[in-house]
């Protein structure tokens, strides 16, 4: 159904019109010869509208138990049964598809794939498949699962396997050509350098540990339409320029996000003398919050945590521990508070290198959904409040030593 503007796709042209055809859900149960079909609705959040009508809207009857019994093609001009049909719709994004659809449709999220899954797949179906694509024998050239694994982490950040499928493919071609020209000769073993000589240089780096040496900066868990991903919080101080606004929020960050870095300010603010903060640090500073890339926007309450948390760290000058990663709504009080899509969070934090990630403590029981080699590898560190997320994630503060 991507790129359907017209209505008639769906209910039928009326038979006055030269080359009107019944609509696709005619069409499929005739090509099916039965009354109780599996119909997939392909790519049903990118349907459109125009002045031929709105697709999405034709749907709805559709889809609807109580009315799809009594479903009337425009060709046909009779009512047609649909309560028998099993419709399957599929869609990348949930938030495109009109809220009465969605309403009549039962949603099965599935999350992205683990780096082990990935190079399973590899093994079992993309890496045959590209051999045969490519005009080449099934043992003439070989690939290690390191090799697969390295090409999973170090080229491709993405929830499937399409980039990966053509990463491979470009591998092969590449064998392919040496050996054609008989530069090589078969069977070839692929190994580091000749991935890294015919995909070139890494492109994905786990660069946790660098950003997060200094204070000021914490490691964040979000979710894109890719999948899981890993953000970075950076804070900085400076002396507050009269006039000026005490508080600037860069990294195209969308009104909720920005209601978060104040809420995480107001906290650091209300609470410095638990925190161990200097009120010199505070008074007639200016504070800056950057969420890079600037050029992909964000938006969301889970940062809440992770800002509270680089606030802390700038002005307490205790770095957060490279290994841990955050997600998590704050309130003024300081309570952690719900998030979703943890699964992805979480599978993107295993895939950036971290090994310990503070989730709110009511989505303790989302952990059951991770896969258990990922929830063997990690530590996760359930809360309720602020306090226990700086007890975890910082640093400890440094004793000065006694002669």
């Amino acid at each position: 159904l991507g790129g359907v503007h017209d209505e008639a796709e769906i209910r039928g042209h009326r038979r006055t019109y030269i080359g009107a055809l019944p609509g696709r859900l005619v069409r499929a149960l005739r090509d099916a010869g039965t009354m109780n079909p599996v119909i997939m609705l392909d790519e049903v959040d990118k349907v459109g509208a125009d002045w031929r009508g709105d697709p999405s809207s034709a749907l709805l009857e559709v889809l609807d138990p109580a009315q799809n019994h009594s479903f009337r093609d425009h060709y046909l001009d009779v009512e047609l049964d649909l309560s028998g049909v099993l419709f399957i719709a599929t869609a990348n994004v949930a938030e495109t598809i009109p809220g009465p659809l969605l309403d009549r449709m039962e949603v099965v999220r599935f999350d992205g794939y683990t780096t082990e899954e990935k190079v399973a797949i590899a093994r079992g179906y993309l890496w045959p498949r590209q051999l045969e694509r490519n005009g080449l024998e099934a043992g003439e050239v070989e690939i290690a699962d390191g090799v697969l694994r390295a090409i999973v982490t170090e080229y491709t950040r993405e929830a499937g396997v399409r980039g990966l499928e053509r990463e491979l493919g470009k591998l092969l071609r590449k064998t392919a050509t040496r050996i054609a020209s008989g530069e090589v000769e078969g069977p070839v073993a692929i190994d580091a350098a000749e991935m890294r000589r015919a995909l070139g240089r890494q492109r994905h780096f786990q660069e946790a540990a660098e950003r997060t040496a200094l204070p000021g900066v914490a490691t964040g868990l979000s979710v894109t339409g890719a999948g899981g991903d890993v953000l970075f919080v950076e804070t900085t101080s400076m002396d507050g320029m009269k006039g000026g606004d005490e508080f600037v929020l860069t990294g195209q960050l969308g009104d909720v996000m920005k209601e978060s870095a104040r809420i995480a300010l107001s906290y650091v603010r209300g609470h410095a003398d638990r925190l161990g903060i200097d009120h010199d640090a505070l008074e007639g500073h200016e504070f800056h919050v950057h969420v890079p890339a600037g050029a992909i926007p964000k938006d969301g309450p889970s940062a809440g945590i992770t800002i509270t948390t680089a606030l802390t760290s700038l002005l307490t000058g205790r770095p957060v521990k490279h290994t841990v990663g955050m997600t998590g709504e704050v309130t003024l009080q300081g309570r952690v508070l719900p998030i979703g899509g943890l699964k992805q969070k979480v599978l993107a934090a295993h895939a950036a290198g971290l090994t310990d990630v503070v989730i709110p403590e009511r989505n303790r029981g989302d952990l059951e959904d991770v896969p258990a080699e990922v929830r063997e590898a990690m530590t996760f560190h359930p809360v309720f409040t602020v306090d226990e997320v700086l007890e975890v994630a910082l640093e400890p503060e440094r004793v000065p030593a006694v002669a």
